[in-house]
């Protein structure tokens, strides 16, 4: 392959441009931050991550249990921790 030396190479296509007024760096950093969160989040979002599994503080397993039998005594069990 030979380049040709008369033509200058070709640059990509900005991601973002400013196509009214004169925004400060700081405001284009602050730009450029929300639209890599915001590609982060989207690429995140598309099923790659793993389902998370139910909190603990939500589970009920602990309210299963062997069921409460009537008898001498089941009302001083049914308020014992198990």
């Amino acid at each position: 392959m030979t380049s040709d030396p008369s033509r200058p190479p070709a640059r990509p296509a900005p991601l973002l441009r400013v196509v009214r007024g004169d925004p400060a760096p700081e405001e284009t950093a602050a730009l450029a931050a929300a639209a890599a969160a915001r590609s982060r989040a989207a690429r995140a979002s598309d099923g790659a991550s793993a389902p998370q599994p139910p909190s603990g503080w939500r589970d009920r397993a602990h309210l299963l249990g062997a069921p409460r039998a009537p008898g001498p005594g089941a009302w001083r069990a049914a308020y014992r921790p198990r």
